[in-house]
């Protein structure tokens, strides 16, 4: 007995035991000790629970209870208020909390802690308590185990790692979506921060609804064990619940609500999925390397044998370019016509030539209007430049889009690193979006199996640039040998976008690669800006087979994909139910969508100035109202209507439906646009009574698959940065592939194939006029 300001307050303590209910009253005038021993061994660890209900909840102060342990004091009040948004308090009066166990060097050890019960109400509080062990303290691995918790009542287990394993992912489950949960992971040392308010203090930790999975390495934790710790939120408005009622005082008490029933499972990583995943992906892109390298081979000696047996000087240079190699013919030797009259001077530097300087058509300028607004064009209209001057023109594609490569990527890099470096400071996992039921760490990579799953975009990549400077070699020795199929016939051949092309492939896969290093919504656009490049470059590539001369340049090119770009992060950032944005955002796309097809039409042969409306008028009054005159360029306007169609509808899609992900919405605009012009142009070309080549066929039925295949994959949303972190995991899935590749990752590599192959059939789908006379083949 002792006097406490003035009063007399009585100290009772008991000797208790566990599993054993204690049902006492406390007030301000007597405290209650409960004093308790156990026995701890080293290699074995023994969870021990303080459960706590308060029976009459009308008392003016709170009950504290207070646990003093040899290596830490442990103390909570109840009811235990806890708060949330807009200071929201939530009293709970059932209050379960699992005491802090520090390892012992001794192999057994008798400990002693004790539980202080007090209050400051002079009336009398009933509560009840039980001090219990707790079963299944320690998790094993591919165990599943059943607990519940609730936001007053947190639970945690122990994780030792076992002789052999050096990663394991930690799987935590729950049948209902709300309400909402947080795991932590955190290192064997006390305080355990197991409530919401404190919970994100240390350690690993993400929300979750339904599903959660965080991957920890034994390189992380030095006692080669860890904590899993689960506590449930007071509000679900983290993981994209509703938010309650706002409440009419500001100390207005909330009701709590229920329990939680989840379940953990911890799951080994094995060493060998990281070989078998990075064996795999090198050897299925090196495959295309030995494969292109075979129809080489193939090729060359297919040529050598032709020659000798028809006694032919064919040079096999110009048909042994990789796997799109054609069967070009150029003539024999002692062909009669004399190539001096279609030949043209060689010996001038190409670095003082400039397209300014000496443009045929600058000339005959008359002639312009003459050639392009013929009913009937050959290319041979449309290819009368000097051949070394549009091939530094096209070159600058290239140059261009290195430049831009190198400055665009270095910052990228530069911000990805800081991102993954702030996930592994904070140990904040909501901030990256990845599958995390199939995330492999490597190093300081959180989900390594994502950025290697991208090699294959710069593999092929580079393969692509060495097949087109094989045919560009073989092109250059045709023209030094003034050879007539390469003077006179086939489509011109450029090869400037063709390796801006691969470039543009090979830098989308370094920079999906960095987009995965920490996915989320404000660096999608490092996974999209080079697949816009590679859309338009494409585009731009078809329509400069049939007009080379009139194909836009290099600095107009990337200032529209630039204006794209622009586009793409403003509706990143203010585009999510912004109706002004909708608004600008389509008028500036029907308007774009008229400016271009004007400019198709006519050629080129058209201005925009003061005068353009009253031309309108004139044309629509002449051949619309004086007299029904159908279009002179039927085909042509055929493409346009189709064009403007699909683009007018899916402004209207834009502007109705507002979809959140923009930068896909933009970039589903751009693929729907290369398909119609791919489309259109396999269809003119069959109906112009061209062929298509045997490799070219194969190309596209090749192509068209796995297309088709990898557009699944691509469908099956393992995340959404669309929604909260919470919620995206609800999407996660297990790996499909060797263990180490999820759905995702499968994408990538059908998506960098069929990429590569889409290259090939632009390269090769014109093969079959290599010896027609350019004045034969039509334009379209």
């Amino acid at each position: 007995i002792f006097a406490l300001v003035g009063e007399i307050k009585t100290i009772v303590q008991k000797d208790a035991e566990f599993d054993a209910n204690y049902n006492d009253m406390v007030t301000s005038e007597n405290q209650t000790i409960y004093a308790f021993n156990h026995t701890i061994s080293r290699n074995k660890t023994e969870g021990v629970r303080v459960s706590v209900d308060v029976l009459s909840n009308k008392s003016e102060s709170p009950i504290l209870f207070v646990v003093r342990q040899k290596q830490g004091v442990l103390s909570f009040q109840v009811p235990l208020i806890l708060r949330g948004l807009y200071q929201r308090k939530y009293p709970y009066y059932d209050v379960g909390r699992t005491l802090c166990q520090p390892p012992t060097r001794a192999a057994s050890e008798t400990q002693y802690f004790f539980v202080d019960v007090s209050t400051l109400s002079s009336q009398g509080t009933n509560y009840q308590l039980r001090v219990s062990r707790v079963e299944s303290f320690t998790l094993q691995t591919n165990k599943k185990f059943s607990f519940t918790a609730s936001p007053s009542q947190p639970q945690y287990f122990k994780y030792v790692f076992q002789d052999g394993v050096d990663t394991v992912i930690v799987k935590v489950n729950s049948d209902m979506t709300f309400p909402c949960s947080v795991m932590s992971i955190q290192d064997i040392q006390c305080p355990i921060y197991d409530l919401d308010n404190n919970v994100a203090f240390i350690g690993m930790y993400q929300t979750m609804t339904k599903k959660g999975a965080i991957t920890v390495q034994r390189k992380d934790f030095p006692s080669n064990s860890f904590y899993v710790v689960v506590v449930v939120k007071t509000e679900d408005e983290a993981c994209g619940g509703p938010l309650r009622f706002y409440p009419l005082r500001p100390d207005q008490l909330i009701d709590a609500g229920n329990r939680s029933k989840l379940t953990v499972n911890m799951s080994s990583r094995a060493v060998e999925a990281y070989v078998m995943g990075m064996l795999f992906c090198l050897g299925i892109f090196f495959s295309f390397y030995l494969l292109t390298l075979l129809c080489v081979c193939l090729e060359r000696a297919r040529v050598i044998s032709s020659s000798a047996d028809n006694g032919s000087t064919m040079s096999s240079e110009a048909i042994t370019d990789s796997a799109t190699s054609t069967d070009n013919n150029y003539g024999y030797m002692g062909m009669k016509r004399s190539l001096e009259s279609v030949a043209r001077s060689r010996q001038e530097s190409l670095s003082s030539i400039e397209e300014d300087d000496y443009d045929t058509l600058d000339d005959i300028h008359s002639d312009k209007n003459i050639v392009r607004t013929k009913k009937f064009l050959y290319v041979a209209d449309l290819a009368r430049k000097d051949k070394r001057i549009l091939s530094k023109k096209y070159q600058i594609y290239f140059w261009n889009i290195a430049t831009i490569a190198v400055f665009y990527a270095l910052p990228v890099v530069q911000l990805v690193i800081t991102y993954q470096t702030v996930v592994n400071v904070t140990g904040n996992q909501d901030i990256c979006y990845y599958n995390f039921l199939c995330a492999h760490p490597l190093g300081a990579l959180s989900a390594f199996n994502n950025i290697l799953s991208n090699l294959g975009y710069v593999m092929l990549g580079l393969l692509f640039l060495l097949i087109v400077l094989k045919r560009d070699l073989a092109q250059n020795r045709a023209l030094e040998r003034h050879d007539v199929n390469a003077l006179e016939c086939g489509i011109p051949k450029h090869f400037g976008l063709f390796y801006a092309m691969g470039t543009a492939l090979m830098m989308e896969g370094l920079l999906s690669a960095c987009y995965h290093v920490c996915p989320n919504y404000t660096n999608f656009q490092f996974d999209t800006s080079f697949m816009y490049m590679i859309a338009g470059l494409c585009m731009l590539k078809l329509y400069q087979k049939r007009h080379p001369d009139i194909n836009a340049s290099a600095y107009t090119a990337y200032a529209c994909l630039a204006a794209v770009i622009f586009f793409s992060v403003l509706g990143v950032v203010f585009g999510r139910d912004n109706t002004a944005f909708w608004i600008v955002f389509s008028v500036i796309h029907i308007l774009a969508t008229l400016l271009l097809s004007t400019q198709l039409y006519y050629m080129g042969r058209w201005r925009l100035n003061a005068g353009i409306m009253r031309r309108i008028v004139y044309v629509i009054y002449t051949d619309c109202i004086r007299q029904c005159s159908g279009p002179m360029y039927i085909d042509r306007m055929v493409l346009l209507v189709m064009g403007n169609i699909v683009n007018w509808s899916l402004a209207a899609y834009g502007l109705i439906q507002r979809p959140n992900d923009f930068a896909s919405y933009l970039l589903a605009i751009a693929i729907c646009n290369l398909l119609l012009y791919f489309a259109f142009y396999i269809i003119m070309k069959l109906r112009s009574g061209e062929r298509i080549k045997c490799l070219a066929l194969v190309c596209i039925l090749f192509t068209a698959v796995v297309w088709g295949f990898a557009l699944y994959f691509f469908f099956q949303g393992l995340s959404t940065w669309q929604k909260t972190p919470a919620e995206s995991r609800e999407h996660n899935r297990d790996c499909i592939l060797l263990s180490f590749f999820d759905d995702h990752d499968i994408w990538h590599f059908l998506s960098s194939i069929a990429m590569f192959g889409s290259f090939l059939v632009l390269l090769t789908m014109d093969d079959d006029l290599d010896t027609v006379q350019r004045d034969k083949i039509y334009v379209f």
